[in-house]
């Protein structure tokens, strides 16, 4: 693929991107109530993903045996690590820490090619440990969609059901995460329930993907579903000015290709479902922080995500040979030099690939160095488990991979 569809980053630091609203689960790790340790924990798998909206360039593919490492001392902190761990099938490990929490797990990511459109499905289970309730939770994330990618405006939703449970109580949160539909109404939309095991609802969860999440108790959630339910015309005079704005943005952009989503629906504004809702008492659990202004001349980039790639003087020499700030595609795509980018990017990979025919001539297996693949009793797919040795700062085994 040619190196301008991407963007300066490697996976790996997209990945680390999920923990960006990290101070989530220390609130969790911090409340006496179990249903708020899960409301915190589901708002945070919503918000792992939040920094997607509008991404539409594609991060590098780590090398076999990237790795990438992420510190920080805000609030408490944590620290977190990534590897590549397998190339064929792709699968991204990572493990953050800190003295509230324990995130790990791997993706595996999986892509459908369609006529108009691309699907990804990260594929693995997500673990969160909260240290002081000893309590772990679990989830797989939702399917990303890209669509117009031939012709037409590129835009992207998140679609399906994301089910987080907590193994020691019992709790779940079932958050649908809705398709656009016809009219664009319900595009970011996310939605659900907070119930016991017995199915109980405790608690409603609702708001955007791409910008907050808000909690609710389900005696007013259910009254406002009954009024709707009432005054059904509200919602068919909706959805006819929606299907004219529809028709007006596809003739007009119809031979242009634009990064956005589309023009019945903006950053930051709330569905027309959702106006009634906020006149409800409901609390605020989470929200995004602003992106820059001219994020969109910089691959709409978050200012957590422009940090990542930063090579500062005091880290430079910490850092193993393998991690993704030392990549030269990268640097010089963040650079703007683009042929430069691409010529690189071409020289890894086949260095990579006469890597791949020495293991395969000499019959040896490539082993990950800071994780391991072994069971673990809450996935049901193969784990890659953290050894636990990375931050020893041993790095006299990493290979030279780039």
């Amino acid at each position: 693929m040619p190196v301008v569809f991407n963007e300066p980053l490697s996976f790996l630091q997209r990945m680390c991107e999920n923990i960006e609203y990290f101070d989530l689960l220390e609130r969790a790790n911090t409340s006496d109530d179990p249903v708020k340790r899960m409301e915190y924990v589901a708002t945070f798998a919503v918000a792992c993903i939040s920094s997607n909206w509008d991404r539409l360039g594609k991060p590098f593919n780590p090398l076999l045996g990237e790795t990438y490492e992420l510190v920080s001392k805000e609030d408490g902190g944590f620290r977190m690590v990534t590897e590549q761990v397998s190339h064929h099938p792709p699968v991204t490990a990572f493990h953050a820490d800190s003295s509230h929490f324990v995130f790990t797990g791997a993706i595996h990511p999986k892509l459908k090619l369609w006529a108009r459109s691309v699907e990804i499905k990260p594929e693995g289970t997500v673990i969160v440990k909260l240290l002081k309730h000893n309590e772990t939770y679990t989830w797989t994330g939702v399917t990303t969609c890209v669509h117009n990618i031939i012709v037409g405006k590129l835009w992207m939703e998140q679609c399906g059901i994301m089910e987080i449970t907590c193994h020691t109580n019992g709790l779940q949160a079932e958050l649908n995460f809705k398709p656009a539909g016809w009219y664009s109404k319900d595009l970011n939309c996310v939605e659900g329930f907070i119930i016991d095991k017995h199915k109980e609802k405790l608690s409603f969860l609702y708001g955007k993907w791409t910008s907050f999440i808000r909690r609710l108790d389900c005696e007013y959630y259910e009254e406002y579903i009954r009024l709707k339910d009432l005054n059904p015309q509200q919602n068919s005079s909706e959805g006819q000015k929606g299907s004219q704005q529809k028709e007006n943005s596809s003739l007009l952009n119809k031979f242009q290709r634009k990064r956005s989503v589309p023009a019945t629906m903006e950053n930051g504004d709330k569905p027309e479902g959702f106006k009634s809702l906020e006149e409800l008492p409901s609390t605020l659990l989470w929200e995004t922080d602003s992106r820059p202004e001219w994020c969109s001349e910089y691959y709409n980039f978050t200012l957590f995500a422009i940090a990542l790639n930063e090579l500062q003087d005091d880290i430079k020499d910490k850092l193993p040979c393998t991690d993704s700030r030392l990549r030269p595609d990268i640097r010089k795509l963040e650079e703007g030099d683009i042929d430069g980018a691409a010529f690189e990017k071409n020289r890894l990979e086949e260095k990579q690939r006469e890597v791949r025919k020495i293991r395969k001539r000499d019959k040896s297996t490539w082993i990950p160095l800071w994780f391991e693949s072994k069971p673990h009793p809450y996935a049901k797919e193969e784990f890659w488990s953290y050894k636990g040795t990375y931050w020893d700062r041993d790095f006299s085994n990493c290979p030279d991979i780039f």
